[in-house]
């Protein structure tokens, strides 16, 4: 009976794992499971089934837990993951294929179903040995729990997680609440568009890479690939004639929900959560598109991973979206990767030069996304890329995903091999094509998944400011957004501002106060 308990007490523990602080070693829970075996010799069955269902929905949480921990830093969060659920499975299926998004999906069912198993074996082993008589039970209770005052290795982990989940509910349903009402009640002027007549003849771009974070630097793992690459970068900009200047911006997430880093810049809102975003878009509140659009700038975005209906996408703004299918690419997709980065921007510049009007546009590039295999070469031949067929000779090339990923420190080479191809790609785009009337942006929309960052890493992202218009970017260097500087290095000492602070810097810049 004291193995059954000791196993009993080993599963009890098992929602410690998702709370912070050490694990306790004696569940309290398990004392209250043998009281009310003991207690109710006709109910044992019953309780044992009713409680091995619980406490396996308890061990699929705690493995969802640690999977939204490693993908994007936090804890689970039920009232925000809900939403994801679509996302996620679009990822499972675009990496592993149909049959691998399902395998993993039974995966997690088996665990929770073996941890249901082993609980019931257990629990009515343990109920078999229960005495008749209540006195040796009761001597034992009260002796494991005087046993619990003398340690601090007590706990009740599964009512703690079940209290930080309601309390992590509650709080964020108060955060929503709090973000309608300030949206709601923000005075008139804020909720109009604004005008930039000092861009008023410049193409603006805003070109996001994907997890392009400041780890990069900072983590001596990736600065021996990103440092070099960098100052290439600048070597190749200045003999361009081209302006640069670096700094860093705080992103709202980490790892993935890279639409709310995109918002959060174009806003000037903090979007921290598909709750945040959602409540934004019904709001019609102003953001960059529209300013752009009051200044007199053509609105577009290059969205090459959105491969289905985009509802949201129509309450932007924007004069144009350009999609997957609207991009007219006719190459292979790499895993995740629906259209290389080298493709996006050159189906761009077409968009812009057929375009007589000044343009504000959104670019997602994408070749630094997970799986982060294939690795492609930069195609130096620009004219070549037509329609996207010559793409079609990394067809098939690199490993598989699911093998790829076994070996972390291999995810990790991949990870840092992706940034530097997505800003070789980048750096040629801007070298060739930018014209004297363009300011472009190459900034990061996250930091990637804590696999890739370790734990407790800064969420800044670097952003690169070009221009052939040195005036252009002479206001990013002006100490107003602390970490930047001229060059393509950011200070890696000073944290970055938050990415909702972008829009009034800009607005104070180039707008007409």
């Amino acid at each position: 009976m004291l193995i059954a308990f000791v196993l009993l007490n080993g599963l009890l523990l098992l929602p410690a794992l998702a709370l912070p602080g050490p694990a306790p070693w004696l569940a309290l829970e398990a004392l209250v499971i043998w009281w009310l075996l003991h207690h109710l010799p006709d109910q044992r069955k019953r309780l044992v089934i009713l409680f091995s269902g619980f406490y396996a929905l308890m061990a699929w949480l705690v493995v969802a837990d640690a999977l939204v921990r490693q993908s994007f830093g936090r804890g689970l969060n039920l009232y925000l993951e809900i939403d994801l659920l679509d996302a996620a499975w679009h990822l499972l299926h675009s990496n592993l294929g149909v049959v691998g998004a399902v395998l993993v999906i039974l995966t997690l069912l088996l665990v929770a179903m073996a941890v249901a198993w082993l609980f019931r074996r257990v629990g009515l082993h343990l109920a078999r040995g229960l005495p008749v008589q209540g006195r040796p039970l009761w001597l034992g209770t009260a002796g494991l729990l005087a046993l619990a005052m003398l340690t601090p290795w007590v706990g009740s982990p599964a009512l703690a997680f079940v209290a930080n989940q309601g309390s992590l509910i509650v709080h964020t349903h108060e955060a929503s609440e709090a973000f309608r009402v300030k949206l709601d009640e923000a005075p008139a002027a804020a909720r109009q568009a604004q005008a930039l007549p000092a861009l008023a003849d410049t193409d603006v771009v805003l070109a996001f890479v994907e997890s392009y974070g400041i780890s990069g630097l900072t983590d001596d793992r990736y600065r021996p690939v990103l440092g070099p690459r960098l100052e290439n970068l600048a070597e190749q900009l200045d003999a361009a004639g081209l302006t640069v200047a670096t700094g860093r911006l705080a992103s709202p997430i980490q790892g993935g929900q890279s639409w709310l880093g995109h918002l959060s810049v174009l806003s000037g809102q903090w979007i921290n959560s598909q709750l945040a975003y959602e409540t934004f878009l019904s709001r019609a509140y102003p953001t960059l598109i529209n300013d752009f659009r009051l200044t007199g700038h053509h609105t577009l975005a290059v969205m090459p991973a959105i491969t289905m209906d985009w509802p949201e996408g129509r309450l932007f703004g924007y004069h144009q979206i350009y999609d997957h299918d609207m991009l007219d690419y006719q190459g292979p997709a790499f895993n995740w990767v629906t259209v290389p980065d080298q493709y996006t921007w050159h189906r761009f510049e077409q968009l812009r030069q057929a375009t007589p009007t000044p343009v504000f546009a959104e670019l997602a590039l994408i070749s630094s996304h997970a799986p982060w295999v294939p690795i492609l070469q930069v195609l130096e031949d620009w004219d070549s890329i037509g329609d996207g067929e010559v793409f079609q000779q990394w067809e098939g090339m690199g490993e598989a995903p699911v093998s790829l990923w076994r070996d972390p420190e291999r995810v990790r080479e991949h990870y840092i091999q992706a940034i530097d191809y997505a800003l070789a790609v980048a750096g040629d785009y801007a070298s060739r094509y930018l014209t004297d009337d363009t300011l472009l942006f190459i900034l990061g929309d996250h930091q990637p998944a804590p696999l890739i960052t370790g734990d407790n890493a800064s969420k800044d992202v670097i952003v690169h400011v070009i221009s052939r218009n040195p005036a252009l970017v002479a206001p990013f260097v002006s100490g107003e957004l602390p970490g930047f500087r001229p060059g393509t290095l950011p200070d890696t000492a000073t944290p970055g501002a938050p990415m909702n602070h972008f829009r009034a810097f800009m607005l104070k810049q180039f707008g007409e106060t």
